[in-house]
Parts: structure tokens; sequence; C-alpha cells
């Protein structure tokens, strides 16, 4: 297949999409009017977006996203991959208009993602959501794996029957919440190392980190630079295994920075990001793309705490971000 000049890689968390008269969470379900316009709004926002490579967060049912696609009219001959649904949680999913090689579904952590401390250890051992990956044929025999990830939210896990009131009780299940994000990041980045070190392969993570991209969690998954008075043989082996944010990338080459894709009590935060390998990055002599482009939608999220608005309950209370990815060197 030759290599297309310019590829588009988005992610979208639609909040919650699920069939109408079917139960999600603990939330009434959709009516069928409300589903039609949630189906519309999407429909709406994937044709803005026009990305080739999609990772969707908090899908119920993968016929709402079907229909979705369809309504679009833009992924009639699209490739969709979800993991199974299993429980009564949301699941990821990818959309690729571009050849999809093979698929992986990762529910458990890796034995060396385990986090012992003196005498014990973290008893976290899977992800609260299944990770996909997708191998991608981008043409001119180039590969590439995309991650669709949604971690463990802020949202704090209580046990029973304690008082979801008492603010102690309310920040140990912070800490449980934090604790279980932490746990998914460095699981993740061990599934990770084996992609990334000592391949000079390309790599895509996309998602809901639920977490800014300087946060410790996010860091974690990214890995940390090298310090810059280390000799360059030895940047070059870290180099090799971190991930960049597309937000960074970006930002060094335009004036300004409004990347927000989430408000939540008057604070804009950046949660949804895109990741790619240093086979992505501009300053590499050896990559095999370049990040050239970042758009981020956001006009329909509003802040509750200024504004009189509300958003319409078919929306996203996500905005959706697309990297454009010049190929080619």
């Amino acid at each position: 297949m030759p290599i297309q000049p310019i590829l588009k890689v988005g992610t979208f968390n639609v909040l919650n999409l699920a069939l109408p008269n079917e139960p999600f969470y603990n939330e009434k379900p959709y009516s069928l009017p409300i589903f039609e316009q949630k189906i519309q709004w999407i429909a709406r926002q994937l044709q803005s977006m026009n990305a080739d490579i999609l990772g969707f967060q908090e899908v119920f049912h993968l016929e709402a996203l079907q229909t979705a696609l369809q309504t679009s009219g833009q992924y009639e001959s699209a490739k969709v991959i979800a993991p199974p649904r299993l429980g009564e949680g949301p699941v990821v999913a990818c959309v690729s208009r571009l050849p999809v090689l093979r698929h992986r579904i990762y529910s458990d952590f890796p034995d060396q993602a385990t986090i012992a401390f003196e005498g014990s250890s973290l008893a976290i051992t899977k992800f609260s959501r299944a990770v996909l990956s997708v191998d991608i044929d981008l043409g001119n025999d180039v590969e590439c794996t995309v991650f669709i990830v949604h971690l463990k939210s802020k949202r704090p896990i209580f046990l029973d029957q304690v008082d979801r009131h008492d603010p102690i009780e309310k920040a140990k299940g912070q800490v449980r919440a934090l604790l279980q994000r932490a746990a998914e990041a460095i699981a993740l980045r061990t599934i990770l190392m084996e992609f990334l070190q000592d391949r000079n392969y390309p790599v895509i993570v996309m998602g809901d980190i639920n977490d800014s991209h300087l946060a410790v969690t996010s860091q974690i998954l990214t890995g940390e630079p090298p310090p810059p008075h280390l000799p360059f043989e030895h940047k070059k082996d870290r180099w090799d295994t971190l991930l960049y944010s597309v937000k960074d990338l970006h930002a060094r080459r335009s004036f300004g920075d409004f990347y927000y894709t989430h408000i939540h009590n008057g604070h804009y935060e950046s949660i949804d990001h895109i990741l790619v390998s240093q086979e992505f990055v501009a300053e590499n002599p050896h990559r095999v793309g370049r990040v050239s482009y970042v758009a981020v939608w956001n006009d329909h999220l509003v802040d509750e705490t200024m504004s009189q608005d509300r958003m319409q309950p078919w929306q996203s209370d996500h905005a959706q971000v697309v990297a454009t990815i010049e190929l080619g060197r």
C-alpha cells in the first residue's frame, strides 16, 4: 500500500454512549429522542474532526457507535474494533480507515508491573477498563501500533457501608482512585516498553488519561526525559523509551495555548491526550513522520461556575483532540 502524505489521529470520549432505554451506571436511560440527538451530535463532531484513526472511550454499546459512524457518512469501510464488554462498565474502541493488521486486548497487568513495598505489594492487578492496541499499516512497509486507553477517573472508590459524606472517607476513596490510576499507568508503561525499547518502532497512545500531561501518573506513562548534561549516546537510549505529548510538540510551533479538554468545578483541565513515540518527532532524523498540527474541539464545554448555560444531555463533557501527522521524512 502506498503511504498517504497526511495522517490524522483523534481521541473522543463520547460520554456514556448507550442505546436508548438501556441502563448505564446509575443514570436514567436515554429516551429515543435524546439518543438520536446524541448520535447526530457525535456524527457532526466526527465530520469536523475527519480523522483517519479514532480512539473512543465510554462506549457502552458498540451498535450505538456504529450508528454514529454510519450517520457521519465518513466511515463506511472503516474497521471498528473494541474489547468485549464485561460487566456493566463501558469499553474503549478503535476505528481505522487504514488497514488493520492485528489487535490485542489487555485486561490484566503484566507480572513485571507489580508494585512492591517493604514487606508487601500493591494488590491491584487489572485495568479498570481494558486497554486496546491495534497494529495499523501506514503504507510503504511502515507499521504503527496505536493504543486506546481510559485510565481510572478521580472519582473516589468507596468501601461498602461507609459514610460517603464523611470527609476522611472521601479522602481515602480519592487515594484508592489515585492508586488504581497510578498502577494502571505503570502497567501500561510496562506493556509499552515491549514496543518502544530498542525497536525504532512508531507508537501512538491516545485516550482519556484522567490527568494533566504533567501529573505524576502521566509522567509514569511518558517516561522521564534525559538531563541536558547527559552525553548524546546516553540521551539516545533514553529517547527511545519516551512518549511525547502532541500538545507540547505543537506548542513549540505556536504562540498560544488554549488546550483544555474538560471543565470540572471551574478548573480547566487537559485530561484527553495523544502521545507519540520519537518516530513522529520533527527533531528525530530517523522519523517516519512529524506532528504538524493539533486541533481541539472544546467550544461545547461550559464552565457552570461562571455561566447560566448548561451542556445539553446529548453532548460529551470532554473535548475532542486531533493530531495531524505529516508522514515521510
